[in-house]
């Protein structure tokens, strides 16, 4: 199949879905986010077993128990990826398995704009189960379990996964993930995203529109909530505005801020000024 040119007005006129991690520390409120969206068009990824702060909330949920079972599903919403090869997971093979295990069930999906993954963090750890029951995490040599073999696969297998989900244009996918705060010997804190190995979380910020950050800060009438959407903000937690759309603090409420994002275009940016810091105490001196 030959490429085709997308033209400006086509791609404009694209339905196109928001890919956003929501990070922050356990208790802060991540999962009750999902009260923000509608409900009628969202499903609920329970990985976590932990839909109790959705409890009496219309909303539909899928639990996956295994590895197996979330490949499957990302495959299903995302079709087949044709650059893959047919052993290979979401290839056209995989793709037509699931799409006869699923059936007569996807003019359902359809109706689906957004699928909210709760959490990263626990599918990081079934990937990573997964990975140690596999034959290539052990030594060839002595049979015993490779560790670092292990948690290669369990990189390689979390990045096609969010990348297979990343690419399903049309939909909302919404991850969310704790938070660590760490203290490093000098005293600085420092933030990760909380999930097995080093590669995924170094490497998913850059795959997502979105990583925003939900703390709740102290100001002038006590604690409060709120979106950390700005990567320049003055409490140093990780944040990414690929839309240009976003304060360095929003409202937490998801649709609403899926709803800024979409609306007009993005403000002009803003020229840099460089100062010269020898310059700059030499006019201060004159002065």
């Amino acid at each position: 199949m030959a490429l085709q040119i997308i033209t400006a007005d086509q791609r404009l006129a694209e339905k196109k879905g928001h890919k956003i991690v929501v990070c922050g520390q356990s208790g802060v409120g991540k999962t009750t986010l999902a009260r923000t969206l509608n409900s009628a068009s969202t499903l609920f990824l329970d990985l976590e077993a932990g839909d109790a702060a959705i409890e009496g909330h219309p909303i539909d949920v899928i639990r996956p128990r295994t590895w197996a079972e979330c490949r499957d599903l990302a495959c299903f919403l995302g079709g087949p990826n044709p650059a893959l090869s047919e052993d290979q997971p979401y290839s056209q093979a995989h793709y037509d398995y699931v799409a006869t295990m699923f059936g007569d069930s996807a003019e359902i999906w359809q109706r689906y704009d957004t699928l909210f993954v709760d959490s990263i963090t626990v599918a990081g750890r079934l990937c990573f189960q997964w990975c140690l029951q596999q034959p290539e995490a052990r030594s060839e040599r002595s049979g015993k379990l490779d560790t670092r073999a292990a948690y290669g696969m369990h990189g390689r297998e979390m990045m096609s996964w969010l990348t297979h989900l990343q690419h399903i244009r049309e939909k909302n996918v919404i991850f969310v993930g704790i938070l660590d705060e760490i203290t490093d010997d000098y005293g600085r804190k420092q933030y990760a995203l909380q999930i097995e190995g080093s590669k995924t979380g170094r490497e998913l910020p850059g795959i997502v529109d979105e990583v925003i950050t939900m703390a709740i800060l102290s100001g002038d009438h006590g604690q409060y909530r709120a979106f950390i959407c700005q990567p320049l903000n003055e409490w140093g937690y990780p944040a990414k505005d690929r839309s240009g759309r976003l304060e360095t603090l929003e409202e937490p409420h998801l649709g609403k801020l899926m709803e800024k994002m979409s609306s007009g275009s993005p403000e002009d940016p803003k020229d840099l000024t460089f100062v010269d810091p020898a310059t700059q105490n030499s006019s201060e001196e004159v002065a």
